[in-house]
C-alpha cells in the first residue's frame, strides 16, 4: 500500500471550522483530488459541531485542557479527535500530516496561547501532539513541500 498524505480538512475546503468557513487551500485540495492525501477534522472526528465556540488550548495545575472562549472544558472531545485521526493515519498509512496552524487540534508548530487575544505561541494542537508521538511527519500548509521533496 503505498503511502497516503493526512490533511486537515479545512485546507481541503471542508466548512469545518469553528466559526463554520474553511481555510481552503489549492495546494491541499491538488493533493486530495490527485488521490494523494485525505482531509480529516479532528473536532467534527471528536463530536464537535460547526460552528461551535471558539476554543484554545490552557495550561493549569491538571495539565493542559481546551477551553472554549465561554469557559466550558472540551478537552475529552479534542482527545477523542485527536484517537480517531491516528486510527485514520494508521487505516491509510500516512506518514505526513499537513495541518492547519493555530488550532487546538491541528496547530502545528503554532497556537494560540489560551488567553482568547489572538496571542500566538509556540506548541501543537492535540492531534498534531499524537500524531508526532507515533511517528508521523507533521507540517502545516505553509512548509509541507520541504517534507513532501525529502
Amino acid at each position: 500500500m503505498s503511502k497516503m498524505i493526512l490533511v486537515s480538512a479545512c485546507l481541503a475546503g471542508v466548512k469545518c471550522r469553528y466559526d463554520g468557513k474553511s481555510n481552503k487551500t489549492e495546494s491541499i485540495v491538488k493533493l486530495v483530488e490527485q488521490g494523494r492525501a485525505i482531509a480529516v477534522c479532528p473536532e467534527l472526528l471528536g463530536d464537535l459541531e460547526t460552528p461551535r465556540d471558539c476554543c484554545e488550548i490552557v495550561a493549569d495545575n491538571s495539565g493542559l485542557r481546551v477551553v472554549s472562549n465561554k469557559g466550558e472544558d472540551t478537552t475529552s472531545a479534542y482527545m477523542k479527535g485527536a484517537q480517531k485521526t491516528l486510527e485514520i493515519a494508521k487505516l491509510v498509512n500516512a506518514d505526513i500530516a499537513i495541518l492547519q496552524q493555530r488550532s487546538p487540534s491541528c496547530g502545528c508548530g503554532k497556537i494560540y496561547d489560551g488567553t482568547f487575544s489572538r496571542n500566538i505561541v509556540d506548541g501543537n494542537g492535540f492531534t498534531a501532539s499524537l500524531l508526532k508521538q507515533n511517528g508521523i511527519c507533521v507540517c502545516n500548509y505553509e512548509n509541507f513541500n520541504d517534507y513532501l521533496n525529502k
